[in-house]
């Protein structure tokens, strides 16, 4: 095969948090013939990405703009305050954000929380990012409030989280361009549905096995072996002869009468 003839990879763009490592498995097993490209992109990228064409499908943080993305809300997740393991407020199993009042609660540029107001005292400066507002809690300046993915991402032996009940949550969702529904990421929204590689609703109708055509035909069509209607048919003709069949052994087993 040259690299003309090559196909085209299925493009899936995510964002920082996101595992898409099942899904691509899954994609790997049952379309084989089609590679997968997986791209990183920010929660703020990720939208652009789908529209300018870099990617055919995106694992993405919700809102999207709907007038122009398709999106399949998956999962939303747990919101949880990042801090260091020997901060008095790890005594708590979980937290409000009134609780945050006193502490100096960063708010990254690249934040992926809807807040209206952010809780605690702001810092003196933004962070740029998660990460580096991460190291900031590591060095014990203050604490970090972000979705529980992203806490993972970003783990430390010297930090810990709990979840803060009241915070705004984020969904991550399945999107794609609305004028580039194509079979590939239909195939993938099966995926991620958890559809089996034979579901009726998949974009392939499974091919039936031998034998089993048949059966899978509603009864009456006349087309069953064995029956419907035609099959009752058979052996309603066939009953006639066989009663006129008895009727002419009977006879011919008679004795004749002498005259």
């Amino acid at each position: 095969m040259t690299a003309s003839e090559a196909p085209h990879p299925f493009r899936l763009a995510y964002v920082p948090g996101v595992m898409p490592g099942k899904w691509v498995r899954i994609w790997g097993e049952r379309r084989p013939e089609v590679p997968l490209s997986l791209s990183q992109v920010t929660a703020a990228e990720a939208p652009g990405a789908l529209r300018g064409g870099d990617a055919d499908a995106g694992l993405v943080r919700l809102p999207v703009d709907r007038d122009v993305l398709s999106a399949i809300p998956l999962y939303t997740e747990t919101t949880v305050v990042v801090m260091p393991r020997d901060h008095l407020v790890t005594a708590a199993d979980e937290v409000t954000a009134a609780d945050l009042a006193d502490e100096v609660v960063f708010h990254p540029l690249d934040d992926v929380l809807d807040w209206e107001r952010p809780p605690g005292r702001p810092a003196v400066e933004r962070p740029a990012t998660t990460a580096d507002a991460v190291e900031l809690v590591a060095a014990g300046v203050g604490v970090l409030v972000v979705p529980l993915s992203l806490a993972r991402l970003h783990h430390r032996k010297d930090l810990t989280h709990r979840p803060v009940t009241d915070a705004p949550q984020s969904s991550v969702a399945l999107s794609w361009p609305q004028d580039a529904h194509t079979d590939l990421v239909e195939d993938f929204i099966g995926i991620v549905r958890g559809r089996t590689v034979n579901s009726t609703r998949g974009r392939r109708p499974a091919t039936p096995e031998p034998g089993k055509d048949e059966a899978r035909r509603k009864p009456g069509t006349g087309k069953q072996t064995g029956t419907g209607k035609q099959a009752g048919a058979g052996k309603q003709a066939g009953a006639p002869a066989r009663r006129g069949a008895a009727r002419s052994g009977a006879r011919r087993g008679r004795p004749r009468r002498r005259s």
